[in-house]
């Protein structure tokens, strides 16, 4: 198991990084190492992002000094997506197999756990979030028709979407982790605008099913001085909860979302009009 650490940044500090440090502080590239469980510990609001991609043998997931415990679930909780070919994650014994786009709640006390390939040459992509917990909940399969669908955004305004809610109150309980994935329709590039910032959640982006050529230009900082990140194929954004988090992509993509902080409550956002963008 690898472990990034991420330190948390200013709004103010942010106003002046370069495109350089821009990528450096929110960026993470590469998420799918093969063979590897890659990851990101930031200091915002303490999640962990990364991803798991087991090929001819199991991976596992580790306590230690960076996380002060002795197993990886002893004060925590997880959500994974499964973005790529069939695989199996083994919780204290107990066997869940993933599809493409099934999703699985990990609650917090798990000891052991692995993650397998059904097939080493079309190996599973387990995109994974993690935050700190402090009860432990049944960890439960979601497949995408499980999760809830909410309807948003036109073809006329180019952000005809479905929000499916995999880790939300409607569909099981966590502690504070919440998480999904957005499926654009065709013709919309747009993820989201009117733009929004969340005070009291952070937020993590994955951007996938992309195109080799294909970007997304993801829209951060403060409302009142924006900045902007260009995204490629299989690549997650950090947001704080002081900046917005929008973005419009030249192509098709579909982009799995993570939040933690003080609520669960998906609907708790300060929507940004569009006159106040800058």
């Amino acid at each position: 198991m690898k472990l990034q650490i991420r330190y948390s940044n200013h709004p103010e500090d942010v106003k002046l990084y370069t495109t350089e440090e821009l990528r450096e502080h929110f960026l993470i590239d590469p998420v799918f190492v093969p063979g590897e469980a890659n990851l990101t510990y930031s200091h915002i609001d303490r999640i962990i992002v990364g991803g798991i991609m087991p090929t001819d043998i199991p991976l596992t997931l580790t306590g230690g000094k960076e996380m002060g415990v002795d197993s990886f679930f002893e004060r925590r909780e997880g959500g994974v997506i499964n973005i790529g070919g069939k695989g199996k994650i083994t919780l204290d014994g107990k066997v869940f197999d993933l599809n493409f786009q099934d999703g699985l709640y990990i609650g917090k006390g798990i000891k052991d756990i692995t993650f397998e390939a059904a097939d080493p040459d079309s190996p599973p992509k387990f995109y994974f979030n993690s935050a700190p917990a402090h009860h432990p909940y049944p960890s439960t399969l979601i497949t995408l028709e499980m999760a809830k669908k909410v309807h948003l955004g036109s073809s006329e305004t180019s952000n005809k979407r479905t929000i499916n809610q995999y880790l939300h109150p409607d569909v099981l309980e966590t502690c504070q982790l919440v998480m999904g994935m957005t499926i654009l329709a065709p013709g919309s590039v747009w993820n989201t605008m009117p733009s929004h910032t969340h005070e009291r959640r952070m937020e993590a982006y994955f951007y996938f099913g992309m195109a080799d050529d294909a970007r997304v230009v993801h829209l951060m900082g403060e409302p009142s001085e924006t900045r902007h990140i260009i995204v490629a194929n299989e690549q997650a954004i950090l947001s704080p909860s002081w900046s917005i988090h929008s973005g419009a992509g030249t192509g098709s993509y579909t982009f799995i979302w993570g939040m933690c902080g003080e609520n669960i409550t998906f609907t708790d956002m300060d929507v940004v009009a569009m006159e106040d963008l800058k």
